[in-house]
């Protein structure tokens, strides 16, 4: 598909561009090769093919889920300013 001039000037007014006479040449022709790219891809025959999430088919490697920190919320609750039944008091931003 091939778009022409005025096409690319209809969706640079809708889109709030101002494009110059060379501007507005190259993006009539990436556009067109852009939609050409997409006529091509929607030409080829895909009945049969799965759908895939990634291109690549691979599968994560995931860690053991284990605990390597201990709890310090004791430690750092007793040199907070100011704490009450185990949550941090801050000043009111919002009025």
């Amino acid at each position: 598909m091939s778009l022409d001039k005025d096409t690319v000037e209809k969706i640079a007014h809708l889109a709030r561009l101002q494009l110059n006479e060379q501007e507005l040449q190259a993006y009539t022709d990436s556009l067109s090769q852009i939609l050409g790219l997409i006529e091509q891809m929607n030409a080829v025959d895909t009945t049969g093919v799965a759908p895939m999430a990634h291109p690549q088919d691979t599968v994560l490697r995931l860690r053991e889920d284990r605990i390597e920190e201990t709890d310090q919320r004791e430690k750092f609750q007793r040199i907070s300013p100011a704490t009450e039944a185990g949550l941090y008091l801050v000043p009111k931003v919002i009025e």
